[in-house]
Parts: structure tokens; sequence; C-alpha cells
């Protein structure tokens, strides 16, 4: 696999017009490797991954299967909609096949009620199952890894130091006198504005190398130790403390005891945390203190706002292409455009939802820069939180904002008349089926089958190859959890929503999911490698917003029953919440505890397994080593007088 580098692909020499030519062979290479071989290759995340995917596709099997054979033929036998024009369809906006067809007070909406319920129940147990099936997964990914740096460690933070001391002494002596038998050794963390001057002098130094052309090789060789030697002198003079350690110890239960004991009177003094993978490391927050961590959290909710007001402007603009009776108002000079049956077609049909498109591809970036700026520690809790916000804005900013200011912009108006919301739910909902149809198609069939082309991506790399010195250095990137994931369950809260509505729109979702299935394997497998292993945390994330989609359908059924005057069926629907929050909780305490921190049980089981591990006292002597930021490991130099493009320094590769 390319990730992995287990077979390299030599570069051809010279061009052949069927290398650009597709085959169908990738199919068959992505679909064959097994579960477990995707485990070995790309971790515990890319399962997750794809079992939301395989989730997705068995729920909406089922709400397919009932939604197309039963709820379809009832929708289209009743006579609601007195003027439709069956010549042309696309003018009433699918209506037809809508529950807004059926005729207010009809028995036929008991089926709509009993296909809910059946829904409802069908996905609860098939989430209990997957929720079960990926927390044993990740105790089995654990019980079965290697000893890992941060299986043993954790990190502190606002250790207070007397005026006699400094962060060192004072972790020893305060983890010795209270963790005796357990602590090994730890690392004092340093102010990360240091190291970016200490990164600047040695590219002064890469400079000052190469554009001198008049001295020898041997002569820029030593120019360049003695430069390095200064740089050295210049960091080691520049490492100023943070009160923060990484703390190792000589188990994994001792790690724990330590990271859930609350070791001081004060709260808000030596908190610990787990330790991230070593790789996984963000530094730069790990200068801040307490108050600012959480003003940032406080800054980044507030800007988190801001962009999602923004966001309002282009769904206000996509609103007025959906609606040409509006935008006719507002620009009447345009009318005799917008009466063009070929313009009209363009406007609604395709335009808007490429305005979306286009509008939506900043906030995946935008989202993990603002959760970059809130006090984790790590890449992958930046990507998790990253993961939650995309989500939630892209509720609001697409399904909201689009459905309750559907027929005139007055979202604000509408959200403060709390009590009409189900109403106006029920008859905005409907009304937006075709244009989610179309948002299904450009959103997910398009973007997914570029994605297996990463057209982007290639013309990226196109440009920046001349400006690297190593044109055959490839950079294998890591995937995109925090762009992806949202997207496909925002899918499925309109496959919930949606499927007793306008059930057209399931199989658009079902041809979707088979694309995303056999692309994001072939993904995995020869074009992504993992940055970092969570072990299956996006899994609550999945969770969550799938109840929250099962709750918005049962809302939206509430409000439907009551507009289609069947009194009986809105009583009938409200146990429907209750019952799926209360499923939620249950799995919360029966699975969540799992995926913040492993048992008593898993934790001495793997200690006294490893403590007949040879190397286990070598690995226990170096762990705390692998810690060390990056940029303040010694630098090394090269020894190769042959090549002035070959870097004279090079980083020493990390223990």
């Amino acid at each position: 696999m390319l990730a992995e580098g287990i077979a390299r692909v030599r570069r051809p020499s010279h061009f052949h017009l069927d290398t650009l030519l597709p085959t169908v062979g990738w199919i068959k290479n992505a679909w064959h490797p097994s579960e477990e071989q995707l485990l070995s290759y790309s971790g515990l995340d890319a399962v997750v991954f794809m079992r939301i995917i395989i989730f997705s596709f068995k729920v909406f099997t089922i709400a397919g299967f009932i939604a197309i054979f039963i709820l379809l033929p009832v929708n289209c036998s009743g006579n609601q909609l007195q003027n439709v024009d069956f010549i042309n369809i696309t003018n009433n906006t699918l209506d037809v096949f809508s529950i807004s067809n059926v005729n207010n007070g009809s028995s036929s909406l008991w089926i709509h009620l009993g296909a809910v319920y059946f829904v409802t129940i069908a996905v609860c147990y098939l989430l209990f199952s997957e929720y079960k099936y990926i927390s044993s997964k990740r105790i089995d990914y654990f019980c079965s890894s290697k000893p890992q740096p941060h299986q043993f460690t954790i990190l502190v933070s606002n250790i207070p130091v007397s005026k006699d001391s400094n962060v060192g002494n004072s972790v020893e002596n305060f983890f010795t006198q209270n963790h005796t038998a357990t602590y090994l050794s730890h690392v004092v963390v340093h102010r990360k504005s240091k190291v970016w001057t200490v990164a600047n002098a040695v590219k002064k130094v890469f400079r000052k190398i190469f554009s001198s052309k008049k001295k020898t090789t041997q002569q820029l060789l030593h120019d360049s130790l003695l430069d390095g030697s200064k740089v050295h002198e210049k960091k080691d003079k520049s490492r100023e403390e943070v009160r923060a350690a990484f703390v190792s110890f000589k188990s994994r239960y001792g790690a724990a005891i330590a990271l859930h004991m609350l070791q001081s009177n004060n709260p808000t003094q030596w908190r610990t945390e787990q330790a991230p993978e070593p790789q996984d490391v963000y530094w730069p927050f790990f200068s801040s203190t307490f108050m600012r961590r959480w003003i940032s959290r406080l800054v980044v909710i507030v800007s988190c706002a801001f962009l999602t007001i923004i966001f309002l402007i282009p769904v206000f603009v996509v609103q007025g292409l959906t609606n040409l009776e509006q935008l006719e108002n507002y620009f009447p000079s345009l009318k005799s455009i917008l009466t063009m049956s070929i313009v009209s077609q363009v406007i609604t049909g395709y335009l808007p939802n490429l305005i979306l498109q286009m509008s939506l591809k900043i906030v995946p970036p935008a989202m993990k820069l603002l959760s970059s700026q809130q006090g984790y520690i790590c890449n992958s809790d930046i990507e998790r939180s990253a993961c939650h916000k995309v989500i939630w804005f892209t509720v609001w900013n697409v399904f909201f904002a689009n459905v309750l200011s559907a027929s005139a912009f007055n979202l604000l108006f509408i959200l403060l008349e709390f009590k009409d919301i189900p109403s106006k739910l029920a008859v905005y909902v409907p009304a937006q089926a075709s244009f989610f149809i179309a948002y299904v198609v450009t959103s997910g069939w398009t973007s997914t089958s570029s994605e297996l082309f990463r057209v982007i991506p290639f013309i990226g790399s196109l440009i920046a190859k001349p400006f690297t010195r190593n044109s055959n250095d490839v950079t294998v990137p890591s995937f995109p959890y925090h762009k992806d994931i949202p997207k496909i369950l925002f899918f499925g809260l309109l496959g919930f929503t949606y499927f007793f509505l306008a059930p057209l729109i399931i199989p658009f979702l079902l041809v979707y999911l088979a694309l995303a299935y056999i692309i994001y394997r072939n993904q995995f497998f020869y074009v992504y490698a993992p940055k970092y292993e969570s072990g299956g945390k996006f899994w609550p994330i999945v969770h969550d917003s799938t109840i929250f989609s099962i709750v918005l359908m049962q809302f939206v059924a509430f409000g439907i029953f009551k507009l289609k005057k069947l009194p009986y069926a809105t009583t009938v629907t409200i146990p429907l919440p209750v019952f799926t929050l209360l499923f939620n909780e249950y799995c919360r305490k029966r699975f969540l505890p799992i995926f913040k921190a492993y048992s008593t049980e898993a934790l001495r089981k793997k200690d006294r397994e490893d403590q007949n591990l040879p190397e286990m006292p070598r690995f226990l002597r170096h762990v705390s080593t692998a810690y060390q930021d990056p940029a303040l490991v010694p630098l090394s130099y090269s020894s190769n007088h042959d090549n002035l493009r070959e870097p004279l320094l090079v980083p020493v590769a990390e223990i």
C-alpha cells in the first residue's frame, strides 16, 4: 500500500497515454481487503469512518424499502394537490410524490406514522449494535497494541513553582512524594516563541550556505558548523520553561490513577490530562495559562457564532434564486430574462447548489483553525472539535436556514415564535425536497467522485513542485475526518427527515453511500496515511448526531400530523422523542465511558502481559524522550560534500 510504503511504484521513463485512461481494477482492489487489513493499514479511526457508511447504508436500505414500496404509492394516491400537471412534473417540485399530496385527515397518514415508529426502532437497534461493536473493537485494539509512550504518560499543567525552585524540581518533588511506587520520569515543556527564534536562525544559516558561490564545499561545511554551534548556544540560553510537563509512569495503571485523581486542593493547579501520541502533540498552547485557555474558548464560541451569522448571506442568496417570484420583485428589470425556461431551470436547479457548495468549502478549514485556538493539546482533539463545529454549522446554515427562509427572508422572526416552529417545519420542509435532492447529487455524488481524482491537490502539487528541492519526495496526506464525517451525517439527517415526507430522496442517498463506500476504501488503502490514532473516538459524535436527526424527524412528524388535521396521530407521536432520548441516555451510560478511559481490568491485564517483554526495560528508559519538542531536538550535520543541492543540516530522526 502507498501509505505504508509496502510497494514503491517506479516512475516511468516515458509518458504513455494509457496511464491516464480509467480502469475498473481499482474497484476490485478496494473491495477485496478485509476490515482487519483496513485496521492494520489505517487504524481504528478509518474503520469507524467506514462503519458510518455501512450503518447509514443499512438504515436507508430499510427506510428506502418502506418509503418506495409503501409510502410512495400512498402519496401518489392522494388528491390534496388539485392542479398537478403530470406532463410537466418538474414544475410541481415533486410535490405529487410527497406527503403534501395526501388528503388532510386521511387515514392513510397512519401508515406514515407507522413508518416513523418502525424506522425509529430500527435505527435505535442498529445504533446500539454499532456502538457495542465499535466499543469492543476499541478495547481489542488497545489490548493488541504494543507499548506506546502515551499509554504511560500524562500531561500536567498549571504547576506551582516556588521562588527558589524551577518546574522540573517541583514536578520531581511532587510525584516522588505522592506517587512513589509508580512515578518514572518527566519532561518539562518549553515556550514555543523561543523555538521559532531557533528555527529562523537555522533558516538563515541555510540561506547563507546556498547563496555563497565563492567558497569551497569544505569551507561551507566548516562555516555551517560554526554557525550551527552558535544556534545551539542561543537555543540553550532561550529555553524558557513553561509550567507544564509530560510525566511518565512505570505502568499504564499508575498513569491512569494519576490522571483521574485530583492532585491538589486547588483544582486549578496540577491539572492532569491524558498525553496524546508523540506525533499527535500540538505544541503552541502549552504556554497558555488556565485563564488564557478559558478566554480562548469564549473567543472561539463568539467567532463561530459570528461566522454562522455571516454565512446567512450566501444562504439568503441561494433562497432568492430558488424563489424566482421573490427575485423578480427585487429586480423587476430582469423579469424578461428570468421567465425564459432555460434560465429559470439553471437558476433554480443548479446555480443555488453551486453557490452553496463554493461557500461551504471554507467552513471545514475555518472551523479547524478556530478549534486550534481553543486550547487543545493534540491534533486529534482539534479535528474532533472541528468535526462538531462543522456538523452543527451545516445543520443550522444548510438545513434550518434554507428551510425556514424558504418563502421569505424572515428567519429570525420565525425562530422568535417558538410555539409555531413545528407548524413552520411542516410547511417548509416538504417544500424544499427538490432542493435537497439536488444538494445530494451536487454535494454527494460530485464531491465524492472528485475525491477519487483529487484534482485540486494534484494542481497544488504541480504549482509547488518547482519550489521544492527534491521533486521525488512525496508527502502522504492524512484523511480529513472533520470534513467528510459531517457530510455523511448531514446526508443522514436529510434521509431521516425526508424519508416519509419525500421518499424519492432515498434512492439518491443510497447511490451516494455506495459510491462513498468503494471510493473511500480505495483512498484509505492507496492514498491516505494515518496522522494519529484516536482509538475510534469519532463514533460518539456519530451517535449523538444520529439521535438528533431522529428527534428532528419526530418533531417534523408531529408538525405534519397537526397540519394534516390528524390529532390522534399527533398525540401518538409524543412518546417517540421520549423513548429516543431515554435510549440515548442508556447508551451514554453503557458505552461512552469506554471512549473516555480504559478500565482497570484492561489496564492491569495489559501491564501484566508486558512485564515479560524483554524490550520493556529499554522502552521505559526512553519513554519520556518521545515528548521532546521537535524544534528543540539538537541538529546533526550531513557529511555529504559532493552535492551542494543536498542540505548540510538535517534534523535527527525522532526517537
